[in-house]
């Protein structure tokens, strides 16, 4: 008796449900608004980061067509010059290591210089696009235009 009573209680739920359909009633959390929020704050963080770039100049150290050779160079570089951010690029046949992010040619020279010292084939400066960082402290960019 008990098991007929429970299926005709499920069975008018059901029909009740059914004779409704028009409207869907949605409780939410509104710790999800505060969510979305940060989520949307993050998503402008990293978007403004990925476009600070500007025209620059780079060291070229190496470009050989052998990857331990550029990866022993770029070894190199870490260990004499850890400030310098390096960057092993491929392009066939050659693989490229570039080094700096230097806003102005005189900077840039300077560490030529002292980059010859540890690499007597030579190394060269090229134009190239550079990650520009912030000035923390003014929270404005700090470029000049070459």
């Amino acid at each position: 008796m008990n098991k007929i009573f429970l299926v005709a209680a499920v069975f008018f739920s059901l029909s009740a449900l059914s004779q409704d359909t028009s409207s869907v009633i949605i409780h939410k959390d509104p710790r999800i608004d505060l969510l979305i929020k940060k989520q949307i704050q993050i998503n402008e963080e990293t978007s403004r980061e990925a476009r600070r770039i500007g025209r620059g100049y780079r060291l070229l150290v190496i470009n050989t067509n052998k990857r331990d050779e550029a990866v022993a160079a770029k070894s190199k570089v870490y260990t004499f010059f850890p400030e310098l951010k390096s960057y092993l690029i491929y392009q066939s046949p050659y693989f490229k290591l570039k080094v700096g992010n230097f806003k102005d040619r005189k900077e840039a020279e300077e560490y030529r210089e002292r980059l010859q010292k540890y690499f007597p084939k030579g190394v060269f400066i090229m134009n190239d696009t550079i990650e520009i960082r912030l000035d923390k402290d003014k929270e404005t960019e700090v470029v000049t235009r070459g």
